[in-house]
């Protein structure tokens, strides 16, 4: 993303834990300015976008002792492109705002593919003004831009999208296995999948890239999906809403990430449920 925006000629201050990413940006873009923290960074600017794990992180980045509310000038904004909790998020600005700092939240849709791409989608909160501020950079970024509503917004719609494409992986594995101990090739049913109802995104762009093809190599990890779907949990219990399908869901994930480990990618959930299953999807029928 950083890339994208030092080609479009923004003047551009980095901050990263790591200093290798820094530098290999830094590398192929020599103006870019990398900076010693996030305050460092929000003294050059009048946008900062951050892009980190979670909510809690955000925070410390934005208002913790070296944070970007140190820093920044009144009127600026901070443009958060996590995938993050809405409540963390909320009582973020509430911090920021009293130094006049504005705060949007954009977390986006797309996955490393599409960031490197610019072909992400951003689902936005904040205030109409301020989203129109940001728009020329969301639309460099990306292909399509959504306002969803006011501040959190954004981080409200990212856990429900990734909540239900999670448990789409979880529906679709679970069909295959059951197919494939009936008799059926995986690899044939994937097809009729993408042909009929049962079709998705993930039966179009995980299941023969990464599961068929036993590369189980999906960059996305496993831990950041159970984060979202936990946050998408604890906000409907926050609304007294039930959601049963999301909270077995959760049990499931919970248990595939205990198994496979930190770091892990989100494709070890096939791995886990062919574990359970003792079947393997690999292309070909049992019978065969």
């Amino acid at each position: 993303m950083s890339g994208h925006l030092a080609r479009a000629g923004f003047p551009l201050s980095i901050y990263d834990v790591s200093d290798r990413a820094m530098e290999q940006l830094k590398s192929n873009h020599p103006d870019i300015r990398t900076c010693d923290s996030p305050a460092d960074v929000g003294a050059q600017s009048d946008i900062v976008i951050t892009m980190l794990p979670d909510g809690a992180q955000v925070q410390k980045a934005a208002i913790g002792s070296d944070g970007l509310i140190n820093s920044m000038k009144e009127g600026s904004i901070l443009l958060d492109t996590s995938s993050a909790q809405p409540w963390l998020t909320i009582e973020t600005a509430a911090k920021l705002a009293t130094r006049g700092i504005e705060m949007i939240d954009a977390p986006v849709s797309g996955a490393q593919w599409g960031a490197e791409e610019a072909n992400l989608v951003f689902m936005v909160g904040g205030s109409l003004q301020n989203v129109e501020i940001v728009r020329p950079i969301l639309d460099l970024l990306g292909r399509a831009v959504f306002h969803c509503g006011p501040l959190g917004s954004g981080h409200i719609m990212k856990c429900i999208n990734n909540t239900i494409t999670a448990m789409t992986f979880l529906a679709t594995v679970e069909g295959l296995t059951l197919g494939k101990r009936a008799g059926l090739n995986p690899e044939a049913m994937n097809k009729v999948l993408n042909e009929s109802t049962g079709g998705s995104w993930i039966t179009l762009n995980h299941i023969e890239q990464r599961i068929l093809s036993r590369t189980f190599d999906d960059p996305f990890r496993l831990e950041l999906m159970l984060k979202d779907i936990n946050i998408a949990g604890n906000l409907a219990r926050n609304l007294e809403l039930p959601t049963p399908f999301f909270n077995h869901g959760a049990e499931v994930y919970e248990s595939a990430h205990e198994h496979a480990g930190p770091g892990k990618s989100l494709s070890e959930l096939a791995r886990w449920i062919e574990k359970l299953s003792q079947v393997d999807l690999t292309p070909g029928s049992l019978s065969a």
